[in-house]
This record gives C-alpha cells, sequence and structure tokens, in this order.
C-alpha cells in the first residue's frame, strides 16, 4: 500500500475543508493509503504559500496546470468556483491522475458528460463532493429502506434551505453569476439533494421545476452600482421515483433563519424516516407497529453499532460534524484506487445530478415534466 501524493487547488472554505481531512484521514482510518500534502494551489502565490504552511502542504504555486501535469502528483483535488471545474478536471484527466472534485461538476450537463467520459477512457478513479451522504445515520435510513423496516414507500419530502444571500444588500459575487456557477441555489444546494434522494430511493424518472429570483438585483462592490442576478434563488420541484413514489423538492438561499436546513422525510406504510442536517447525529423512526398510545417518532443517536462512525469515537451519541463526513469521503476515494471498485459518490453520479438539474430548469423554461429516466437521458445523448 503506497501513499499518494495530492495536489489540491483552492484555499477557500473548501480547500480548507479537503485539506482537514487529507491530514486526518490517515489517524481515523489507518487502513488505507495516507494522502502526501506535496502542493497547495492558489492563483495568488503569495496566498498559496501561506496556506500550504498553515496547512502542512509541502509546496505552493500558482500553476495549476504544472502541478496537474507533475510526476510528483498522484491524485487532483479541486475545489475552486463551478466554471473551473471543467478545464481543471480535463486537465488533470488527461495526464493520468485521479480526480476529486467538489459538487457541482460542471456548469452543464453537457460539460459533466465530457468529464465522465474522459475519466471512463482514462480508466482513472474519481470522487465528487457529496459528503452529506457519508454520514452513518443516512446510510442507516438508506439500509433502513432497502429492508422493508418502514414498507413499502409511498412518499419523499426533501430540503435545502439556507440563508445566506436572504438580504438583499448582500453584494453580488460568483454564485450570481451564470457564467461562473451556472444554476443558483439549484446547483448549490440542490445537487446535495438530488444526490441525497436517489441515494436513498434509487433513480428519478421525470421532475416538473419551478425557479424564482427574489432578489433581481444586488450591489455590485466593484463599480458600486446595482447589478442583475443571473440564477435562482428558490428552486422547487415534483418528482416520481422509478420505483413509483413521489416526492417533492424544495430548494432556497434566501430562507432566512435557515443555515444548513437539509433534511427530508421518507414515508413507508410499515413507518417513516426523518432528517435534519442541523441534528446531523440524529435519526428519526416511526413505527406504524407500535400499540395504540404508544405511537411517536423515536430518536436514533448515532453511535459505534453505525458502520464508519466507531473510526472516529467508540462511544454512542458523542456526534460526527461535517469535516468528519469529507474524511469519509476521501477514505472512499483512497480505498477505490487501492482496490478498483466504484466509489459513490463519483463522477457517474454527478454527472447524473447535473442532468437532473439541468432538467429541472428546462422543465421551468417550457412548463412540462421531464423524463430523467436512464432511457430517455441515454437518447438525449445520443442525439446531441
Amino acid at each position: 500500500m503506497s501513499n499518494l501524493n495530492f495536489g489540491l487547488i483552492g484555499t477557500g472554505f473548501m480547500g480548507k475543508a479537503h485539506a482537514i481531512a487529507l491530514r486526518a484521514v490517515g489517524t481515523v482510518f489507518p487502513e488505507v493509503a495516507h494522502p502526501e500534502l506535496v502542493c497547495l494551489v492558489d492563483k495568488n502565490a503569495t496566498v498559496a504559500q501561506q496556506f500550504a504552511d498553515a496547512w502542512g502542504f509541502e509546496s505552493a504555486s500558482d500553476d495549476w496546470i504544472g502541478m496537474c501535469r507533475s510526476d510528483a502528483i498522484d491524485v487532483v483535488d479541486i475545489c475552486t468556483p463551478n466554471h473551473l471545474h471543467m478545464e481543471m478536471a480535463l486537465t488533470a484527466i488527461e495526464a493520468g491522475k485521479h480526480v476529486y472534485c467538489e459538487k457541482p461538476l460542471a456548469l452543464t450537463a453537457a460539460q459533466a458528460r465530457r468529464i465522465r467520459s474522459a475519466a471512463e477512457s482514462a480508466s482513472i478513479k474519481t470522487a465528487a463532493g457529496f459528503n452529506y451522504i457519508c454520514n452513518p445515520l443516512i446510510a442507516a435510513a438508506r439500509d433502513m429502506i432497502a429492508s422493508g423496516e418502514i414498507g413499502e414507500v409511498h412518499e419523499f419530502r426533501g430540503s435545502y434551505r439556507e440563508d445566506y444571500l436572504a438580504d438583499p444588500s448582500t453584494p453580488y459575487g460568483w454564485r450570481c453569476a451564470r457564467k461562473r456557477a451556472g444554476a443558483g441555489a439549484l446547483a448549490d444546494l440542490g445537487s446535495h439533494l438530488i444526490c441525497m434522494a436517489e441515494f436513498l430511493l434509487g433513480p428519478i424518472d421525470s421532475v416538473l421545476g419551478s425557479l424564482t429570483t427574489v432578489h433581481d438585483l444586488r450591489p455590485d462592490p466593484v463599480s458600486g452600482g446595482m447589478r442583475t442576478v443571473e440564477n435562482d434563488d428558490i428552486a422547487q420541484a415534483l418528482v416520481v421515483f422509478e420505483r413509483g413514489c413521489p416526492g417533492t423538492m424544495e430548494i432556497s438561499r434566501v430562507a432566512t433563519g435557515k443555515k444548513c436546513g437539509l433534511g427530508l422525510e421518507v414515508c413507508g406504510v410499515k413507518g417513516s424516516i426523518a432528517f435534519d442536517q442541523e441534528r446531523m447525529n440524529e435519526l428519526r423512526l416511526y413505527r406504524a407497529d407500535s400499540r395504540p398510545g404508544r405511537r411517536g417518532y423515536r430518536r436514533i443517536l448515532a453511535g459505534p453499532a453505525h458502520p464508519d462512525y466507531s473510526a472516529f469515537c467508540p462511544a454512542p451519541g458523542h456526534g460526527l460534524g461535517f469535516n468528519d463526513l469529507k474524511i469519509i469521503e476521501i477514505r472512499n476515494l483512497l480505498r477505490s484506487i487501492e482496490s478498483g471498485d466504484e466509489v459513490h459518490a463519483d463522477f457517474n453520479t454527478a454527472c447524473r445530478v447535473q442532468e437532473i438539474c439541468d432538467a429541472i430548469e428546462t422543465s421551468h423554461n417550457g412548463q412540462q415534466w421531464i423524463d430523467v429516466s436512464s432511457n430517455a437521458l441515454e437518447q438525449l445523448q445520443l442525439s446531441a
């Protein structure tokens, strides 16, 4: 088992989250190859060196192309704004590197398919930053659904609501620009919700979407004037899963008071499951077979009985955090590189999520249901 040399592009919030996980994964999961933090890249060389020193990278650079092509790098880790993902990923893939990229994989499904195809042709391993599905309790919920513990599922309700752009005086940023972010709340938050919905219940068959921009203008921090917001603040969708059950999705970046409001409810004929990311170490389970007068949701606390939790802590109820899910996500990638097995979520998953995001936008524009079944998307690709 050889250690793997990582090059990380980006020094923002997600860059730091990845750096923390890269440094910790060998301690939490000593059975996998340990990452070597070889090079940190930022467009500003001084900033790159500052963070490389702080985060424990051997070197710093402002040349991401050179880093991707370097013989000293095995894995390229991309934590940059969305519009940079495709060029960086394709450059790394062309150089034969494994690639770990934050979500969304690209601005459009067409771009995502191009990246996925390149990765498949190069036979490299990939991972996408959908770390919420790495929560041991989400894995437990998936097992409950698959085993029939809550019976046949007849309803899904999901939401991901935050308030980081609720204030209309918040300045215009790259997430408001179509050419830099793609979709708005749908791409940023909705991609996580879509990934989790399919992780739990399997493929979505069709979608009907509605998009709303609440604050059309925001202050431009450069010019001082007002600038038009080019994407959605709120995305809503009706969905139908391949298994036959309907669902709803509600996504917002202007939901005043919500900080990380990723939540879901899955209702079956024998019971229901409820989850709230702001209480990520709790899963709520309702069993319909309880006797009258004793029915109600009970709280399940995360603990060592849930796989991966015990690698962090031997005692239940102590809890994991956001960065711990990143550690599990990186472990999954390292294990995949070593074993050759597929990782979830990889670029295939990320491409699928992007296709559904695009379909929700298409549905909104045409005011119609859009078929996102595997057969329909395959036909779409063939005709493109």
